[in-house]
């Protein structure tokens, strides 16, 4: 794959920070992004400081091992998450990690979410929305609880944690986001609220599936 420069890459992980931020995808000091700018290299954001106000100088530099190559700041502790994301899938150019709220409250139920309520959340996401076990932030538990998946999906609910989106650029990581919680809210209203919600008729499943598999070749 294209490796985006180190320059552009630190712009766009400090411009969706601040979106992610203003969206309500993440609070405090929560969630974290990362692009990948060569072979064994990433930029992420540092621990323990808002989205909303990142910039260029804060971001870290780490290699696919976790050894920092950039100063003064720390990466943030679920650096492991995304080094894990793209050395498991070469596709992988960028990885957003948030705590949109209602996403949230869903991978705290531990059960996968089906997401055939909406074409376009199929084709995105596939069959469901997975529900990853619990895994101790900022531990290799948690790359490991992901790991499987790497290939396989674009979005995954962490459990009793947040939501987690990978893609090859960042807009689309962050389109996933953004589209993950939508399609939950509107799952929560639809099913769970006004209750009896019609699904995409069984016969539509296949090609949209197939449009799924067609987007995670890239």
């Amino acid at each position: 794959m294209e490796y985006l420069n180190e320059i552009k890459a630190k712009e766009l992980i400090c411009e969706y920070g601040k979106l992610v931020y203003a969206k309500g995808l993440v609070a405090g000091n929560g969630g974290n992004l990362s692009i990948r700018t060569g072979p064994n290299e990433m930029w992420i954001t540092p621990t323990m400081e808002s989205k909303g106000r990142l910039t260029p100088e804060m971001l870290v530099k780490l290699d696919l091992d976790g050894n920092i190559l950039s100063e003064p700041y720390i990466p943030s502790t679920e650096s492991r998450m995304h080094a894990g994301l793209y050395r498991e899938n070469p596709s992988v150019g960028a990885v957003v990690h948030a705590h949109p709220p209602v996403a949230t409250a869903f991978a705290c139920l531990g059960k996968n979410i089906p997401v055939n309520m909406l074409p376009e959340a199929v084709i995105l996401f596939g069959k469901e929305l997975a529900v990853t076990p619990f895994a101790m932030p900022g531990t290799d538990d948690v790359p490991l609880s992901v790991k499987p998946y790497a290939k396989t999906h674009r979005a995954l609910l962490i459990g009793n944690h947040g939501a987690l989106t990978w893609a090859a650029s960042m807009k689309e990581a962050y389109f996933a986001m953004e589209t993950l919680e939508q399609y939950c809210k509107i799952y929560l209203i639809a099913e769970k609220l006004i209750g009896s919600a019609e699904f995409v008729p069984a016969e539509s499943i296949k090609p949209l599936m197939a449009l799924h598999e067609k987007l995670l070749e890239g």
